[in-house]
């Protein structure tokens, strides 16, 4: 009972303002942190097509665990992809709820944004259009991966991405997950202060 009236309320039974916006704020960072860190090696490792088919093959069996079992075994990969969906999943409800309510909620929010000028509004307000977009793509691409381990790496990819006409889901999330994260991160420090130093007022304006 008490937590229902915190929830209704926002204040505990102390009566002291709810600190549970905060804790979800946090779980919202850290989700967002750690799905930040896998994209930054997603990338990296993809971007080994860039040495030949070979590099990337390597690369691609690697994560089958080849080194331990022959040929390696696909599988592995669709438990990773799991955990990397459950965290998504994690991170976008708990995302949900920063976005507005209403078609109203919506034209306050865009009005005020160009009203103030405000360029952190503006990348908020793409962070929620952007989180909105990748719901969906973003499930897509999981859910090929997680189902279709065997047919990661240099051959089929290409296939799947020319041959399957999937660049064009591919190219709406590549810009929406990088300026997603990048946007995220700066967010995160400027919120929680990561870089205040000596001078938190000049670090954060810098």
């Amino acid at each position: 009972m008490e937590k229902i009236i915190e929830a209704f309320t926002g204040v505990d039974p102390e009566g002291k303002k709810s600190r549970i916006p905060a804790k979800l704020d946090k779980a919202l960072t850290a989700t967002g942190v750690a799905l930040a860190i896998f994209m930054m090696a997603h990338m990296f490792f993809v971007s080994t097509i860039l040495f030949g088919e070979k590099a990337m093959y390597t690369v691609t069996k690697m994560f089958e665990l080849n080194f331990i079992f022959d040929e390696g075994l696909p599988f592995i990969v669709s438990i990773f992809v799991a955990a990397v969906t459950v965290i998504f999943i994690v991170h976008a409800i708990l995302g949900i709820r920063k976005f507005p309510t209403s078609y109203r909620a919506y034209l306050r929010i865009r009005e005020h944004a160009k009203m103030m000028k405000h360029a952190d509004t503006s990348m908020w307000m793409f962070q929620w259009i952007s989180g909105l977009i990748m719901m969906f793509a973003a499930m897509i691409h999981l859910y090929i991966m997680f189902t279709q381990p065997e047919n990661i790496g240099p051959y089929s990819s290409s296939h799947r991405v020319v041959s399957e006409h999937m660049w064009l889901l591919y190219m709406v999330l590549l810009i929406c997950v990088e300026l997603h994260g990048s946007i995220g991160l700066y967010r995160a420090a400027m919120k929680w202060g990561w870089f205040d130093g000596e001078n938190p007022k000049e670090n954060r304006k810098r």
